[in-house]
Order: structure tokens, then C-alpha cells, then sequence
């Protein structure tokens, strides 16, 4: 059946392309090929029929998709899980964790002045990180209760996208240092007390965010919109041709940014914690309530992370090797729990200062009587 209605689409064309021969110059432009977008398969059409557009879209320049009916695309763009619960959960996110990490960017900035200036920066920096991407959701709230229908421009959308996807990266990258950091301060004490701390930190951080400035930089320069002419939305980034010129690329750059932003972050994170939890537990000291609420932040951050991960590379795998795009929607509710994770990160930095061995404290061994069995 699917074959079928794409047969007709691709006749469809093929005759108004040819009633429409008389009336303009013939170009070299392939209007009835398929491609393969991000997330579902559509056909591009370079017309510019105005007066054949749905009746929920304006008349614009923006290019057309044509999807299959019977894809995923038309179940995630109508169904309920893109257009209330997404949104939904979005809401959620940003009501907790707007004002909880705007609190904490001015607890800590309270913290530079205590003698750990380096882990303040990097819970800053992630702090302002979560900051950046919870805000960036407000404009994809709308989208999504609106039906998946993106109103506000080629412009806004691109920035959008870019900022979501690119501080996703930025916070995990950003654990991942904090991890190494305290990994460095139990394991390799020595080391640590050589390094300059606090430039070592700013520098870290000037290096996330370049890392952030290659994630973003691709998105910002394709086209991100496309008018999707059976469901009468236009989409933002959740289909995209990536068959064309412009956007070829674009699913070996995204996997490359997968295994930079998040599984080497992640491997770091395991590794560092396995690690500190050993040593400490080596030690003659009581670290037991250090240890737990490590422990907890570590497994937030393996369950709000690590779906997102596995589904992000398991669809790109699919739609290079097969075209099959149904792993999306379960993709997308999968980054919900990053947004999640952004929202939590403040109280649980309030819970590891609380603890009694505090990691304000913990980082700094000049501040920790003799521990013998942790310097070894």
C-alpha cells in the first residue's frame, strides 16, 4: 500500500510538472526524488504553489516535504505523545528548573569566594548550561501544543534546535569534568595537588563550550523548517531531507557529535565513580553518606542520560542502513528526561554540599585531615 500512494504522488507530480513546462524555463531540478530525513521519510517539492497550500498554513517561501500518510510522521504529528505530553513534560521542566537554576548560579557565585574557586566554576558553568536549555523550550511548548505547527521562522527555529541540542551535550560534558575532578582529587592526590586548579577549570569550561560552538554551528546553517503539505503544519527539524546537497552530511556529523557528547562524557562518568567509590571505601575514614549521595546523582544521571543515547545512535543507525524512522518518537520522549535531569541539577549540588563531607570540601584535601589509605 505504501508503494502504491507513493507511485501516485510521484504520477501526481510528474504531471503538473509537465502541465507547468509551458509556462516557465526547464531546469535540472529532480522534484518527485525521496529522501530520507532525520526522523521520517518525505518528498521534496521546489514548487511554489501558494494557492494549493492547507488551509493551517500561510503562503510562504518556505520548501515542501511530502510524506506517506501510513508513515510514523502522520502518528507522532497528530498523536497525543508530541502534542500533549511532550509539551507537558517540557512545562514541567522549566517551572522547576528555571527559577531553581537561577538560584544556584547565585548561590555559587556566593561559593567563589571559599578556596574550591574551581568546582564553583564548573557547577556555574553547568548550572548555566541548564539554565540555557530549559529556556530554549518555551517556543517548542507552543509548537507542540500547536499541533507541531512552527510560526515563528526559519530564523528562530534554527536558533532553537541549536541551543536544545548543543546544551544537552554542554551539561554532560560539563559531569563528566566535575567526575574526572573528583576522580583526580581521591585517586590521584598527588597529581592533583600540582595542577592550577582554577585555570585548569576555566580552561575546561572555555573547552565545553567550543565543543558546543562545532555542535551548533551545523544546525544553524541548514534549513531546519519544512511545510508538511498532507498534515497542513510546518515542522521544525523533525523532518528534514537529508538526501539533498545541504543536509548529506548531517547524519555522520550528528553521530560523531553522539559519541563526543555523550558516550565519551558517560565512559568518563563510569569510570570516575567506580573508581572514587573504591577508594573510599578503601579508607579508614567513614565516607558512607558521601558515597550514597554520590552514588544517587550518578544513577540520575545514568537514567536521564542514558536512553536518550542509546536511542539517539540506535535511529541513526537504522535510517542509514534501512530508512526506517520509527524509533523517533521514542527518541524524543527519551530527551525529555535530559530536560528532567537539567531541573534536578541544582538540588542535587545543594544535596553533595550538605553532606558531611561536602564536596566543596572533599575537592579540597588541604581542608581533610590525614587519610592514608585514600593517598595511596
Amino acid at each position: 500500500m505504501a508503494d502504491l500512494v507513493s507511485g501516485l504522488l510521484i504520477c501526481l507530480l510528474a504531471v503538473q510538472t509537465i502541465q507547468h513546462d509551458g509556462n516557465r524555463p526547464r531546469t535540472k531540478t529532480n522534484i518527485s526524488s525521496v529522501v530520507k530525513p532525520k526522523t521520517f521519510k518525505g518528498w521534496r517539492n521546489t514548487l511554489n504553489h501558494t494557492n494549493q497550500l492547507p488551509a493551517r498554513l500561510h503562503p510562504s517561501s518556505n520548501p515542501w516535504l511530502y510524506v506517506n500518510p501510513e508513515d510514523p510522521v502522520t502518528a507522532y504529528t497528530t498523536g497525543i505523545l508530541s502534542t500533549r505530553v511532550i509539551p507537558s513534560t517540557y512545562i514541567l521542566a522549566m517551572l522547576v528548573g528555571v527559577p531553581s537554576n537561577a538560584y544556584i548560579l547565585g548561590f555559587l557565585r556566593v561559593r567563589l569566594r571559599a578556596k574550591s574557586v574551581s568546582t564553583v566554576v564548573l557547577y556555574l558553568n553547568l548550572a548555566l548550561s541548564d539554565l540555557l536549555l530549559l529556556l530554549s523550550l518555551a517556543l517548542r511548548v507552543h509548537y507542540h501544543f500547536n499541533g507541531n505547527n512552527w510560526i515563528f521562522g526559519e530564523t528562530s527555529c534554527r536558533l532553537i534546535t541549536a541551543l536544545f541540542y548543543g546544551n544537552v551535550y554542554c551539561s554532560a560534558q560539563t559531569i563528566a569534568c566535575i567526575s574526572l575532578k573528583r576522580y583526580l582529587a581521591v585517586v590521584r592526590p598527588f597529581l592533583y595537588r600540582r595542577l592550577t586548579k582554577t585555570t585548569l577549570a576555566v580552561g575546561t569550561c572555555l573547552v565545553v563550550w567550543f565543543l558546543f560552538g562545532a555542535a551548533v554551528v551545523p544546525e544553524l546553517l541548514v534549513r531546519q523548517s519544512y511545510q508538511i503539505t498532507q498534515l497542513g503544519v510546518t515542522t521544525c527539524h523533525d523532518v528534514l531531507p537529508l538526501e539533498e546537497k545541504s543536509h548529506s552530511s548531517l547524519m555522520q556529523y550528528r553521530l560523531m557529535l553522539v559519541f563526543l557528547g555523550f558516550i565519551v562524557p558517560f565512559l568518563i562518568c563510569i569510570y570516575a565513580h567506580v573508581a572514587v567509590v573504591y577508594h573510599l571505601g578503601q579508607s579508614g575514614c567513614d565516607w558512607r553518606a558521601f558515597i550514597r549521595v554520590s552514588t544517587l546523582v550518578f544513577i540520575i544521571f545514568v537514567v536521564c542520560f542514558l536512553p536518550s543515547g542509546i536511542l539517539h545512535i540506535a535511529h541513526h543507525i537504522r535510517l542509514f542502513s534501512s530508512g526506517d524512522d520509527r524509533l523517533y518518537g521514542y527518541y524524543r520522549v527519551a530527551v525529555c528526561l535530559c530536560c528532567f535531569h537539567s531541573c534536578l541539577d541544582p538540588f542535587l549540588c545543594l544535596l553533595v554540599s550538605k553532606t558531611p563531607a561536602s564536596e566543596l570540601q572533599f575537592i579540597s584535601l588541604r581542608e581533610i585531615p590525614q587519610r592514608p589509605a585514600v593517598m595511596t
